[in-house]
């Protein structure tokens, strides 16, 4: 790959993306037109075309990646594997306790992002002079949350990456097969896709337009904690029954035995195909006094097969509630998609509409190298993938109502254009305006929030100016008060293209503003996740 170079003689920038993977991170970078993977040096001497995202602690002591590798198994370390799965539910303050010590998770999730830098910098396929600045382009689930967008982001630019922007991860693999089908068909673009986006922890669904170089997402939908890291428990769940382990002993077992046996059955699904009858599973690793064990392929495939349905009911509802055009192909991509009847149930349903992606661990990478590359001329219009607002009083108090602030399909900025704005003006009628957001996915007829709904922030601000130096409003008394109502408020809601949301409450009478980053991260004390939850990733 040859370094370009701008007009003044000065090095440009290395743009890739990053596909932070529950399993694998993988990146591809941006070489005039081409989207090559980056290949790490592995510790046994052979090139990998991912990054493992594993943290290894022992006492204080945090080592990650390929660190994190060499250290299973050894005496006194403890693994963490999916660390994207806890994003799901972690603020900026939210701690994870792992081996008995508690860490912030925004701490984990940068220094995992400093070691990966590390590597692309040092031990990577990516030419760098180390002057040059690393621009990556980041993918997130379709329906992660603020939350987890705000962690993601910070995390990167805390590492010293210089972040383009997020994508979901399916609209990026929807970029990708844009492009390549562009390519393979000279010039001819158009249809409906609906990408199937099966990964190590999380399963999207997204609906896509596609169109000469600009593409619109539909909607999308998803389950949050559904992908491989499940189709690894249940192997490991029928080995340990048909090696007749007790309950007691599968209790018994440390997080570095989990680990071990998690990362034996992962090796052993991946090795699948359509045409595998058995598969064993070496209990000897987790254990000596353990046995080889065999599994027949068709009681694994049965047992996952509940999953595999419940995600082609997220495909049926999504297409359902947009018949209007049926879709052109049903694009299979993510790791967790390689096992063998996904594609075969999928079948059951859309025929041959179902097209397996090329790059199945790989596409989203490369939809994200293409969307950083600004000579690439494709351009995504993202969307809300939830209604977001807030509870107001009503009639004096004695009601409230839900105010919807951005609604669900609303279309996101470009990466380059404004945030969205939405304004509010009124005058108050209390001391302290106590704000509670929600996200939801559906809206009733009378405007109410159903379906899923998320309890998304908790914030205060003072209307009274006596209260303006309070530094915790959360003890004082809210009350109605006539003084307030000679007071402006206004509250301007702005949301950026990588779908983070934030507000400035202004007392335009007085001049008193205060800005809030809005996530659910607001309670007075940090979350700490549970230990049991992060053994069992260990």
């Amino acid at each position: 790959m040859t370094q370009v170079l701008l007009q003044n003689g000065v090095c440009s920038p290395v743009k890739i993306g990053i596909d932070f993977g529950t399993t694998r991170i993988v990146a591809a970078a941006v070489d005039r037109g081409n989207y090559p993977l980056v290949n790490f040096e592995a510790p046994d001497g052979h090139a990998r075309d991912w990054f493992p995202p594993l943290i290894a602690v022992r006492g204080e002591t945090r080592v990650y990646g390929w660190d994190a590798w060499l250290a299973q198994g050894q005496p006194g370390w403890t693994i963490l594997r999916s660390l994207k799965r806890c994003l799901k539910d972690a603020g900026p303050e939210t701690r994870m306790e792992i081996a008995g010590h508690a860490f912030e998770v925004r701490q984990l999730l940068r220094e995992m992002m400093a070691a990966l830098r590390v590597q692309l910098r040092e031990h990577s396929t990516l030419p760098d002079d180390g002057n040059k600045a690393l621009e990556a382009m980041l993918g997130v689930p379709a329906n992660a949350n603020s939350s987890q967008r705000f962690l993601t982001t910070e995390a990167a630019r805390e590492a010293g990456f210089d972040v383009l922007g997020l994508l979901n991860e399916p609209s990026a693999a929807a970029v990708e097969f844009a492009h390549r089908d562009l390519v393979n068909r000279k010039g001819r673009s158009g249809g409906r896709l609906l990408v199937y986006d099966l990964g190590g922890g999380t399963f999207d669904a997204s609906l896509i337009e596609l169109g000469d170089g600009e593409h619109s997402i539909v909607a999308s939908d998803g389950i949050p904690t559904l992908g491989g890291d499940d189709f690894d428990e249940i192997l490991a769940e029928l080995a340990l029954e048909a090696a007749g382990v007790s309950r007691d002993e599968r209790d018994s077992l440390s997080g570095a035995e989990w680990f071990v046996l998690l990362d034996e059955c992962r090796e052993r699904k991946e090795a699948l195909s359509p045409n595998t009858r058995k598969l064993t599973v070496d209990l000897e690793r987790v254990r000596h006094n353990w046995r080889e064990i065999s599994i027949g392929a068709s009681a694994f495939y049965e047992r996952c097969r509940p999953l595999i349905e419940s995600t082609r009911r997220v495909v049926d509802e999504l297409l359902a509630a947009h018949a209007e055009r049926p879709i052109d192909s049903l694009y299979v991509t993510g790791g967790g998609s390689e096992l063998p009847p996904v594609a075969r149930i999928l079948r059951e349903s859309y025929g041959r509409r179902v097209r397996r992606s090329a790059y199945m661990r790989s596409a989203t990478a490369i939809g994200l190298a293409i969307r950083a590359d600004t000579q690439s001329g494709f351009v995504l219009r993202d969307r809300f993938m939830r209604n977001f607002g807030l509870w107001r009083e009503t009639d004096e108090g004695r009601g409230v109502v839900f105010d919807l602030v951005f609604s669900r399909g609303t279309e996101l900025p470009g990466p380059k254009q404004p945030p969205l704005r939405s304004v509010r003006a009124y005058r108050p009628a209390h001391n302290v305006g106590h704000f509670r957001y929600l996200e939801c996915a559906r809206l009733a007829q009378d405007g109410r929030p159903v379906g899923e709904i998320t309890e998304w922030d908790d914030i205060r601000f003072p209307f009274d100016p006596d209260l303006q130096d309070r530094p915790d409003l959360a003890t004082v008394l809210v009350r109605r008060t006539p003084t307030t109502a000679a007071f402006v408020v206004e509250e301007t809601y702005t949301c950026d293209s990588s779908g983070n949301l934030a507000v400035a409450i202004s007392n335009k009478s007085t001049g008193y503003e205060k800005r809030f980053r809005l996530g659910r991260w607001s309670e007075k004390q940090p979350k700490i996740l549970s230990s049991r939850t992060a053994k069992r990733s260990a």
